[in-house]
């Protein structure tokens, strides 16, 4: 077996949509995905992206991918490099293609002069958290991560004052 990992292209899409998905569902929130083909072009590849994805393979076969983008530390002065998602099809998983994503990302992150190389993961992913702690991924416990969507982003921001 021959994993190998390349810039995804706008033929991908359709796969990267079925990947989305697939991590929704073992993530037991499908019902949250909104993406569509059309929005996924045009955020992945049209004027204007701020993300970057990858794709992993096997013998020539997607089986994985990895979508990233810049944040940025004011502390550092420096960019980060923040893995918005990374999915290994479950029949592909203990192979090691997960870990080739994740230093795939950091090889990037240190090419780039990131400071940082961030993540989040749910606290029930055990699997997950092995491979990261085995990484030297080191959870941030002081940080609690906050979020406004839907609804209440829109009524905060039509607020006045």
């Amino acid at each position: 077996m021959t994993f190998s990992i390349r810039p995804a292209n706008e033929q991908d899409v359709p796969v990267i949509l079925r990947f989305i998905t697939d991590l929704a569902i073992f993530e037991k929130a499908e019902h949250e995905v909104l993406a569509t083909l059309d929005s996924l072009h045009a955020t992945l590849f049209g004027p204007g992206s701020v993300t970057d994805a990858a794709i992993l393979e096997k013998d020539g076969e997607a089986i994985g991918f990895a979508v990233w983008f810049y944040s940025y530390s004011t502390w550092l002065a420096r960019n980060g490099l923040y893995l918005e998602d990374l999915y290994v099809d479950p029949a592909h998983r203990g192979g090691g293609g997960g870990k080739m994503l994740m230093r795939f990302l950091a090889k990037l992150a240190v090419e780039k002069g990131c400071g940082r190389f961030e993540w989040s993961v749910l606290d029930w992913n055990e699997p997950a958290i092995r491979v990261y702690n085995q990484i030297g991924g080191e959870p941030q416990t002081e940080w609690i991560k906050y979020r406004l969507s839907g609804d209440a982003l829109k009524r905060f921001a039509a607020e006045e004052g």
